[in-house]
């Protein structure tokens, strides 16, 4: 018997309901996997409450997730029961004991990297693989500005940019928030709720502005990003914690310096499988020198997803959130 969180109405937290999983047949083309840990992100947080539209209803949320493969389709030829795999990646369904997945979205995992590892870091270090080394190509002359700094994408981002040599202006919530920062590569942390963080960034930068923006915070930060870039300067909006961004005439980047937009995600640039294999083998590739260390704050069982929800929902989270079947 297995079971998974099911979302039958879109809504609040109490949405997820503890559900007895029934299975389909295996397709050709498909894997079952046993789950041995789930990465949570605010993107299950846009599907449960209706921001995010699920292709059917009922389903199971969750886009990442590591496990060990337990059967497959008759037409799967590059693995075998026992592999250990991840995956970060449609179709939704992670919340759960057991599932079937397509077996071209699935990586192999490498003996050096644990379930544990791999679940916390899969959709967020390919997140950040692709912001950073694709969207706009960070390097040792570039100075960046990332919201919620301490947040799971966000220290991994931090890590990242620093081993590129890049200037890391990060904004945090606390004082914990900004220690954990800069002990990830952040080189300036702001506390958006005590100082305004536009004017931190004029003087951090004397006035020149920083080259790009990654903002996953959305509705309350959107217009003050635009006023930390400089002329020709890049915002890259790949959230929406805070709700969704009103919109605006293209006129405004002309008017801020002929500055670049983009609304970037992960399924658009992984879509193809050596896209996919590209992204994943960076980033396994830096976990393995350590340069990037995923950062494991808060664990919660399978069947309490709705706490682990409400925790990422009050910004109380650091770093990286699993349910564990």
């Amino acid at each position: 018997m297995s079971f998974e969180v099911k979302v039958v109405e879109a809504g609040g937290t109490d949405a997820l309901l503890w559900k007895q999983a029934r299975f389909d047949g295996l397709a050709p083309d498909e894997v079952r996997l046993r789950h041995t840990a789930i990465g949570v992100n605010y993107i299950d947080v846009y599907f449960r409450s209706g921001v995010y539209q699920s292709p059917v209803m009922p389903f199971t949320p969750g886009l990442e997730a590591a496990g060990v493969v337990t059967a497959v389709g008759s037409e799967v030829a590059d693995l075998d029961v026992g592999d250990r795999v991840a995956y970060a990646s449609p179709p939704l369904g992670a919340y759960s004991e057991e599932r079937s997945m397509p077996a071209d979205r699935l990586i192999r995992l490498p003996n050096s990297i644990d379930d544990r590892i791999a679940a916390a870091v899969m959709l967020k270090g390919m997140t950040v693989q692709y912001l950073l080394r694709t969207t706009f190509r960070v390097g040792s002359d570039t100075t960046l500005l990332i919201h919620a700094a301490a947040g799971g994408v966000g220290t991994i981002a931090c890590q990242w940019a620093k081993y590129l040599g890049a200037t890391v202006i990060g904004t945090v919530g606390s004082e914990s928030k900004a220690e954990t920062a800069i002990s990830h590569g952040c080189d300036y942390p702001i506390l958006y709720r005590d100082e305004d963080f536009v004017s931190r960034v004029d003087e951090i930068t004397s006035g020149r502005g920083v080259d790009v923006v990654y903002d996953s915070v959305g509705k309350q930060t959107f217009m003050k990003s635009l006023e930390c870039l400089r002329p020709l300067g890049m915002m890259v909006l790949f959230g929406q914690s805070s709700g969704a961004v009103d919109p605006i005439s293209p006129s405004v980047l002309q008017d801020k310096g002929s500055l670049f937009l983009t609304r970037p995600t992960l399924m658009t640039y992984t879509a193809h499988r050596k896209d996919l294999e590209a992204c994943a083998g960076e980033l396994l590739e830096l976990i393995a020198k350590d340069v990037v260390k995923p950062d494991i704050r808060q664990e919660f069982p399978l069947r309490e997803a709705a706490a682990a929800h409400i925790a990422l929902e009050s910004r109380s989270t650091q770093g990286a959130t699993l349910l564990i079947p």
